[in-house]
């Protein structure tokens, strides 16, 4: 469980609740379900408009890399592939056959099979350069599905805000039901920037971090077995790889430098 998600949205609401209540607002005048239908549902609509549905849904499916956070594969990935370069240094890269299937990574297990097959540096970088760009791809499209969706939801906010003023205009002859109508109606406006700016922009931000992990250890799986197949000392390919840790990769840039 990412505690940062979680604690993050808590200290939002809370702090956000507290502050109205210290305003003397209570909770009942800004719980209303009819305005959250309207900018929940009028931002996912309009959001599957822009998205091709199946980029859509994928996006929906990563919303649970945001709440669920895995411990750093780095170094155990590291030490697997020096693991491979000591068995490969010594016996042969064939010797490595019956070893790579075996890899915790399916990504890392092409990557080696490759290099055992035979194919040259140069095939074997760009076709996981290929796979590694469309890996960031598809991850950053997932992400603009909620950085899009945190603007359009302000927006239905506003929309959901004038059709409560709407019917306060029909019913003007109870005077004093007008105030509590205007009130009411503006809290729709509400739901849409919190939406936006406590849920959607930062799951987006969130979904470009994960991204960006996943193609650092990617890079550092084509490094590793590109080294192996160079018949580099493991003591080299370690210190070759610890330059690849995602605190310092940066996805776009490692891939080309890296060349």
């Amino acid at each position: 469980m990412d505690l940062g998600t979680i604690i993050g949205l808590v200290v939002a609401l809370g702090f956000i609740l507290a502050g109205n209540a210290i305003e003397g607002g209570k909770v009942a005048q800004i719980a209303q379900p009819t305005a959250a239908m309207i900018v929940i549902g009028g931002t996912i609509g309009a959001t599957m408009v822009q998205f091709p549905l199946s980029t859509f849904i994928n996006g929906m499916k990563a919303i649970k890399t945001v709440f669920l956070t895995k411990p750093s594969r780095d170094a155990k990935l590291v030490e697997e592939i020096v693991g491979y370069a000591a068995t490969a240094r010594r016996d042969g890269i064939l010797a490595l056959e019956p070893l790579a299937p075996k890899a915790s990574d399916p990504f890392l297990v092409r990557a080696l099979m490759m290099a055992i097959d035979g194919a040259d540096s140069t095939a074997i970088r760009d076709a996981l350069e290929q796979a590694i760009h469309k890996e960031e791809e598809e991850g950053e499209d997932a992400a603009k599905v909620f950085e899009t969706a945190g603007g359009y939801s302000p927006t239905i906010g506003i929309i959901g805000a004038v059709l409560g003023l709407i019917q306060v205009m029909q019913n003007l002859s109870d005077i004093a039901k007008v105030g509590e109508g205007i009130a009411t109606a503006f809290v729709a406006t509400i739901y849409g920037v919190a939406f936006a700016n406590l849920v959607c922009l930062p799951i987006g931000g969130k979904l470009k971090l994960r991204t960006r992990e996943a193609v650092a250890l990617r890079v550092l799986m084509l490094e590793g077995a590109l080294a192996i197949q160079q018949g580099m000392n493991p003591k080299l390919v370690k210190e070759r790889l610890s330059s690849f840790s995602h605190d310092h990769a940066h996805p776009a840039a490692d891939v080309k430098e890296a060349a």
